[in-house]
């Protein structure tokens, strides 16, 4: 009976993480413990959700931040805010075991003094990606996660090497510049979005030695003056509108890729999907530099 006992509680614990205590170094510079896998995890920045998800785990997610929507189960799940409006009480009804959050959130050090356990981590490369792949595969107890995470790794990279063929010839080497958000914020060479420009074969206008989002002045573009502009939608739409923009090369010949909104949410995440983001890149230019 206590063998058959003893099978029976080792079969429900299947698939529920096995981890012994663990500390790990967050994106503060702060150690953190985790004494056991998380089981209820609140996630506050969608690459992290996304990455929680396409490690297994996505069934211990039971709360995510109001952008979190891939894959479609997480947006069954409660959303609870911003980095500027996290509805606290919400979150901690949840009785969540783990939040995973960014470095810049400003509730941290509220969540903390309600006894919250935080992991702040916030991917702005490759490298802070493949990192945080596999820091979450260790947090979440994952059988052999230096392996899960490494082929996991590999596996994106081939598949960014795979669509860098597909980029027409007349459009490798163009000069690009990619607006990541309102107000003339820019991803430089330093950015996630930098890299995946890079590794397609393309150059990016705005430096590295700029930050990795600067906001720039109109007259930077005009200077630049790129083969090709990569921007949201609704941006795109008064793009004409900037002073002196019409009369940009990319503008002129209408290479513009004006990205929807789905799109753009793949684009601007570092984290799972930067194959799709390469291939969304593109299938855009493809069909600019046919035109």
């Amino acid at each position: 009976m206590r063998e058959l006992l003893r099978f029976w509680v080792w079969l429900a614990c299947l698939g529920c993480g096995t981890l012994q205590a663990l500390t790990v170094t967050d994106d503060r510079q702060v150690q953190v413990t985790v004494d056991r896998a998380p089981q209820r995890i609140v996630s506050l920045l969608p690459s992290l959700s996304e990455t929680v998800c396409v490690l297994g785990a996505c069934d211990r997610l039971v709360g995510v931040d109001r952008y979190s929507n891939w894959p479609q189960s997480v947006a069954r799940l409660p959303h609870l805010g911003g980095l500027e409006d996290t509805q606290v009480e919400a979150l901690v009804r949840l009785k969540p075991d783990l939040v995973l959050l960014a470095r810049s959130s400003r509730v941290t050090a509220r969540l903390e003094s309600l006894g919250l356990k935080v992991l702040a981590l916030e991917p702005q490369t490759m490298a802070d990606v493949q990192r945080v792949l596999l820091t979450l595969a260790q947090v979440l107890g994952l059988p052999e996660p230096a392996q899960r995470a490494g082929q996991l790794w590999r596996d994106w990279q081939a598949g960014l090497r795979s669509v860098a063929q597909d980029l027409p010839a007349s459009a490798r080497d163009a000069r690009v510049y990619f607006e990541a958000g309102a107000g003339g914020y820019a991803a430089s060479e330093a950015s996630f979005i930098g890299e995946i420009l890079q590794s397609l074969g393309l150059q990016n206008v705005v430096p590295g030695s700029l930050g990795s989002f600067p906001k720039l002045n109109p007259e930077f573009v005009l200077r630049a003056d790129p083969d090709f502009i990569l921007l949201g939608e609704t941006a795109g739409e008064s793009l004409q509108k900037r002073p002196g923009w019409a009369g940009l090369r990319a503008v002129r010949a209408q290479r513009v890729c004006a990205f929807d909104r789905s799109q753009v949410d793949v684009l601007v995440r570092s984290g799972p999907r930067m194959v799709d983001a390469a291939r969304g890149i593109v299938e855009c230019l493809r069909k600019l530099a046919t035109t």
